[in-house]
């Protein structure tokens, strides 16, 4: 019989405790400890805290150091989507020479915006042979790893073009608010200026298709507008009048001497009617795949950030991205079936 694979969870808000419960379901994942700072959490046993109903003897520590000592295999991290105020924590996690899954946005693919704190953290895993990745559904599947992977059955890519519609009154309360639902035009466009209301993750996609395939890219350009209602609009707990912001309409512009190589649209806003992934790549040959009703992005994420553990277990050490690694599914058993 296969030894289980320890894990600790670092971070237990919606997208962690949703991970905590599908690692539950999986026999060859065995759950050693989890890190939280928000004082309801911690001292409580994880199980209760991740909303699995259950006791499962592991108890959330804010102690970082005392719960990394005991040397997990994996930490499966989920704090923050800005790559700079997490990369202590992560520091921390390789330091205990444990593999990192993170869900951390900007992790997706630093290379470009973060080009020195990409090469501190390569070379702190590899100091420490272990894995770090930054994974999700956006960016990290939906919008980046799905083209790559269409992408294997052209002969040539000349431009790719990715369209992700999605209906926010379906998702979790902290993402209605990242995306601005209930606000007035003026201030959401004044927490746009702040920097405060944006899906982190469309440069990174832009820049992992553009680096993996090859196309030219010198310039990534991005805009950020509001969707507003037309109507009152009921998304779960959130009812948004009419004139009020409803979501955003953000796009993201690979751009060389003028030509754009690669264009990225997302559209995440409360009522969306038609969700939908789309992907279309010109090349040869040109090929259109199209996802109706889209990718559930907080059930897609928790899939992704625990189905990739085993491929990082079997990773180069390094930082790594979805590009680099092998994605499928992960039964979980305990067993020759895997």
């Amino acid at each position: 019989m296969e030894r289980q694979i320890h894990v600790v969870q670092y971070g237990v808000g919606p997208i962690g405790a949703g991970i905590v419960r599908l690692i539950l379901d999986k026999e060859r994942l065995l759950l050693t400890g989890a890190i939280d700072i928000d004082r309801e959490k911690i001292g409580k046993d994880l199980g209760l805290v991740a909303g699995a109903e259950r006791s499962i003897g592991v108890v959330v520590s804010q102690n970082a150091k005392t719960v990394l000592s005991s040397r997990p295999d994996v930490v499966v991290h989920c704090t923050s989507s800005l790559l700079p105020d997490v990369a202590d924590q992560l520091v921390e996690c390789l330091q205990a020479s444990a593999h990192v899954v993170s869900t951390c946005e900007e992790l997706a693919y630093p290379f470009r915006k973060y080009p020195e704190l990409s090469e501190k953290l390569d070379r702190c895993a590899r100091q420490h042979n272990a894995v770090l990745l930054g994974i999700g559904v956006n960016p990290g599947f939906a919008m980046d790893k799905l083209v790559l992977t269409l992408a294997t059955v052209c002969h040539r890519v000349t431009k790719v073009q990715v369209h992700r519609v999605v209906d926010a009154s379906q998702r979790r309360l902290p993402l209605q608010k990242k995306v601005g639902a209930g606000l007035t035009v003026e201030e959401f466009q004044a927490r746009v200026a702040q920097g405060v209301i944006k899906h982190h993750g469309l440069p990174e996609s832009v820049a992992m298709i553009a680096d993996y395939i090859g196309l030219p890219v010198d310039r990534i350009d991005e805009s950020i507008e509001p969707v507003v209602a037309a109507e009152t609009v009921r998304a779960g707990n959130l009812e948004i009048p009419r004139g009020r912001v409803l979501g955003i309409h953000q796009v993201a512009h690979g751009v060389s001497q003028g030509n754009e190589s690669v264009r990225l649209e997302l559209e995440m806003y409360a009522g969306a009617s038609e969700p939908i992934d789309s992907i279309a790549i010109e090349g040869l040959p040109a090929l259109k795949l199209d996802v109706p009703g889209g990718i559930h992005g907080d059930y897609a994420t928790v899939a992704v950030a625990v189905n990739c553990i085993p491929s990082v277990l079997e990773a180069k050490p390094g930082l790594r991205t979805a590009g680099d690694i092998p994605m499928s599914y992960f039964s979980g058993h305990l067993g020759p079936v895997s």
